[in-house]
């Protein structure tokens, strides 16, 4: 009989921010059993876990609403101590505002953080020293609405999706600076390769600037080398979140939308997990998940895929080797709405 994926998790933690909540509520990985929430400021959005000095990061994005429709920028990250489920620190990044996507390099102890722009500058990435909790500079994008981040293996460079800009920036995070842009229609989720050889975005954004139906959806495959666009890999919808795990699968979350029988408007339906190998770009197939993926993260050993789901509040946990749901997690923690951000936080 065949070992289940989630045998030999005891102990390990899933960490869910519920943006609603506001709240990150966690759940062992291996029964799903609700351990317990941190309450937070308003509009948590994503997470990142520092395994070195075991940490969670959270972004605090909006005082309410969201994107464009929102009450106010916030400025904080919450560090929250996993084990004691507690808040370490409240760090405030202002003048830098409305914080969205993490990215760490933990072999250098750098975090970088993505900011949207003001009238005074354009958006941007933050370096923050893991040791000190002190940020160490800034990353210009010259982009309004910085988004999710990916950076490369050997930490030295950074691919920032910009939403509804044109382009995907690329930052010298030895330099400190713009070192070019990758033409990209409206880019959401970014993920490098291990080798970093490719980088993969999520494109168009569903509002951008693009006309409907201009541009069809997929994911645009960058060779780092030359900085161009080198494949696109078809998707049926809209995808908002990429996950690279460590067995090499790239992981798409799309975002499902039907007709309303009643006005003809589009309204939410299921999302999709869909799945290619990073290699080889092949298809392996997909998988349906709650309504409008939003975070996507994984197990340190690849098998198991997370998918938080916003609009139905769902985590949808799957195994990477069948593509089979292994079950949907949904707890009253979460709220009606407002799954966002992942962390799996491995035992001690």
């Amino acid at each position: 009989m065949q070992e289940s994926p989630r045998a030999g998790r005891e102990g390990d933690v899933l960490a869910v921010v519920c943006q609603s909540g506001p709240s990150v509520s966690f759940f062992d990985a291996a029964s799903d059993r609700y351990l317990g929430s941190v309450e937070t400021l308003a509009q948590p959005h994503e997470l990142c876990f520092d395994p070195t000095h075991r940490l969670l990061w959270c972004t605090m994005t909006y005082h309410s609403g969201f994107y464009h429709a929102n009450t106010g920028r916030r400025t904080q990250l919450t560090v929250i101590d996993p084990d004691t489920r507690g808040v370490v620190e409240v760090v405030d990044l202002a003048p830098e505002h409305a914080p969205h996507g993490l990215a760490l390099d933990a072999e250098r102890g750098r975090l970088y953080v993505t900011v949207e722009g003001s009238a005074d500058r354009p958006g941007g990435v933050v370096v923050i020293d893991t040791r000190t909790r002190r940020p160490l500079g800034r990353i210009g994008t010259d982009a309004p609405g910085s988004h999710w981040l990916a950076v490369d293996a050997a930490g030295r460079t950074a691919y920032v999706a910009n939403k509804e800009a044109p382009y995907v920036s690329v930052l010298d995070l030895e330099r400190q600076c713009l070192a070019g842009r990758v033409e990209v229609p409206g880019s959401e989720g970014v993920a490098v390769s291990a080798d970093g050889r490719y980088a993969f975005v999520a494109a168009p954004h569903g509002g951008s600037f693009a006309a409907a139906g201009a541009t069809p959806p997929g994911i645009r495959v960058i060779d780092t080398a030359t900085r161009a666009v080198a494949d696109t890999l078809p998707l049926d919808n809209a995808a908002m979140p990429l996950h690279l795990t460590p067995t090499g699968k790239l992981l798409a979350g799309e975002v499902g939308t039907e007709p309303d029988p009643a006005t003809g408007a589009g309204r939410m339906a299921p999302g999709r997990l869909t799945v290619f190998a990073a290699d080889t770009h092949k298809r392996l197939g997909d998988v349906e998940v709650g309504l409008v993926p939003l975070t996507i993260t994984s197990s340190p050993d690849g098998r198991i895929a997370y998918v938080a789901c916003y609009a139905s509040s769902t985590v949808e946990i799957v195994d990477l080797e069948t593509l089979r749901p292994l079950t949907r997690l949904r707890h009253r923690a979460l709220g009606e709405s407002g799954a966002h951000g992942l962390a799996y936080v491995p035992r001690e």
